[in-house]
């Protein structure tokens, strides 16, 4: 174990303690300028609102190496079983973004110990709001934040990988995420005399319907794709024809044609529906991220640093899969690679999948986060030909 494995614990547990959502975390950006002062590191907040950006070795400006760690929870309710359970009611760190920020944290610590060795610049990137409508890293990369970095790196802990390997691939990985909003425009009446009113919860009805078969029945079986209604909001009472009604909803796809084309059939079965009803729908895109594209050459270079810190035979290659991630936004702007640090275990609730409310995370993967980021920066730090 590296020999500050049971400090960077502790920080993982008190972040996972205080979880915060998007970009409001007053306690989470505390700690983290807690400990970067306590290093002497420093850093700014110029690039974004609730960011955190560090530099170690700020003189060393021939190649910059970008570490990526995001910091926000989730909108859920931690159940009893762990003795640091989240004492903010209503929310938790159900992705692991507290292993992340923790990790980042140690890997300052590490690197910082050896900063008069380094031939390189180092920038560490607390980022917010990677799971909010408005993301973090598109805030940052709009900023400049990448203007000064030659390449990027970040983790991911993944319950669906053993503990004690990680995933190494190039390429496209996750998806391309769309939030989108559908809203429909009807007219109040009594329920007594429905004939006379415009029922806005009747067509979210009929277009949730519509949206899944047209998923299901207009796209080849061959194109990955999936669409989620997550939230339908409508209505004041029981006897009173309802004239709003709001759904939210996301659409994952692995190609931007079929993210394009599935946005415009929503747009169509809902404007479609409302007309059929006499009434009015709007569509908003509320959120967009592309997905993450890792880069050839940096994947290699993680790839050589796996080896060494855990063995190539520990080295896993998983499916490309439907997720989204923020990152993405870093790592279009610079060679970036994302690389995913397995979790799981014998205890059942390791492999629960990410946002579940009793998935728990195996403190063991921090260690080999750290070893991989620090060998990286150890083994690139006279620059990398692209």
């Amino acid at each position: 174990m590296t020999e500050i494995f049971e400090e960077v614990v502790n920080l993982r547990r008190e972040l996972h303690q205080h979880p915060e959502i998007g970009f409001d975390l007053p306690k989470t950006l505390a700690l983290v300028r807690r400990e970067l002062d306590a290093l002497g590191i420093e850093y700014t907040d110029k690039f974004g609102q609730s960011s955190i950006v560090a530099t170690i070795c700020p003189e060393k400006k021939d190649f910059t190496i970008g570490l990526r760690a995001d910091m926000d929870a989730l909108p859920i309710q931690e159940p009893e079983g762990v003795p640091f359970i989240s004492q903010h009611p209503g929310c938790m760190h159900a992705c692991g973004h507290d292993m992340h920020t923790a990790t980042l944290l140690g890997v300052a610590k590490l690197l910082k110990q050896r900063e008069s060795e380094l031939n390189c610049r180092v920038k560490l990137l607390f980022t917010p709001a990677e799971e909010y409508v408005s993301p973090g890293c598109k805030q940052l990369a709009e900023n400049g934040v990448m203007e000064d970095i030659d390449c990027i790196l970040a983790y991911h802990v993944d319950p669906e990988i053993p503990l004690g390997m990680v995933a190494v691939d190039a390429g496209g990985q996750g998806a391309n995420s769309m939030g989108f909003t559908v809203e429909f425009f009807g007219q109040t009446a009594h329920a007594a005399s429905q004939h006379k009113g415009k029922d806005a919860i009747s067509m979210a009805v009929e277009a949730y319907q519509a949206m899944h078969i047209m998923v299901a029945k207009e796209f080849s079986a061959n194109e990955p794709r999936v669409l989620n209604i997550g939230t339908i909001h409508g209505g004041k009472t029981n006897n009173i024809v309802c004239d709003y009604c709001e759904m939210f909803g996301t659409h994952r796809t692995h190609s931007d044609e079929v993210s394009e084309k599935l946005m415009q059939r929503i747009k169509e079965i809902c404007h479609g529906v409302a007309a059929m009803n006499g009434a009015r729908a709007e569509v908003t895109v509320k959120k967009f991220l592309p997905f993450v594209i890792n880069n050839e050459v940096v994947t290699q270079r993680i790839y050589e640093a796996a080896k060494q810190v855990i063995g190539e035979e520990n080295i896993f290659h998983k499916r490309r899969n439907l997720g989204g991630e923020d990152f993405s936004f870093l790592c279009r702007q610079k060679p970036g690679m994302q690389f995913r640090v397995g979790t799981r275990t014998d205890e059942p609730r390791s492999a629960l999948p990410l946002h579940n409310d009793k998935l728990i995370f195996d403190e063991r993967a921090l260690d080999i986060a750290m070893k991989m980021m620090v060998q990286f920066v150890l083994d690139n730090q006279n620059g990398i030909t692209f």
